[in-house]
């Protein structure tokens, strides 16, 4: 069972999040997507997430004299399930969300930093809203949004598919005069 420790590591998730729709890549085409990553250290974590069950080596080919390997995430594998996120301290949950926002920002940093970028175009969107739900309604939420995101990561390259990366991220905002709720903003984008 993944830990946040081994999933929401800074260079472990870049590898994932570059992987996730993307069927298949070889080491090499991982560190053209992360150039300022190492070698030594990309082949490690690959190393990390391939014996933890996470990446699995889908091909592999005889190249130069080497062994030349192609990875696919497991996606089932890819989360932190309910058990470990429960084990997690407040700091171990400070830390992970550290991790995950600053990949997120790292993801929109080189997404502009392209030439061709064009936010308003391309459909860029961050949005924040409010609901008020209870307990057994929150979860019916959390339920029906991974449905929808699941859906539509079975699709292939090609046929004038862009990937776009989806980031879900909920917090309770435990005000309970109901002062300044909001019914939900467009924050940008």
């Amino acid at each position: 069972m993944p830990t946040a420790n081994l999933l929401l590591h800074p260079v472990r998730m870049r590898i994932l999040q570059a992987l996730v729709g993307a069927d298949e890549l070889t080491t090499a085409q991982l560190r053209d997507r992360l150039p300022d990553v190492p070698p030594a250290t990309m082949y490690r974590h690959i190393a990390t997430l391939t014996q933890a069950g996470i990446l699995e080596v889908v091909h592999e080919r005889q190249v130069r004299g080497t062994v030349e390997r192609s990875y696919r995430v497991r996606q089932e594998k890819a989360v932190v399930d309910a058990d470990a996120r429960t084990a997690m301290t407040k700091d171990d949950h400070r830390q992970a969300f550290t991790v995950f926002t600053g990949a997120l920002m790292a993801d929109f940093d080189r997404y502009l930093s392209r030439d061709d970028a064009d936010p308003a175009r391309e459909g860029v969107v961050y949005r924040q809203g409010a609901a008020w739900l209870t307990d057994d309604e929150f979860a019916e939420l959390v339920e029906e949004v991974e449905a929808v995101v699941a859906r539509r990561t079975h699709t292939a390259p090609g046929d004038g598919r862009t990937r776009h990366i989806i980031s879900f991220v909920v917090l309770p905002d435990n005000n309970p005069t109901g002062a300044g709720a909001d019914t939900g903003a467009d924050t940008g984008g």
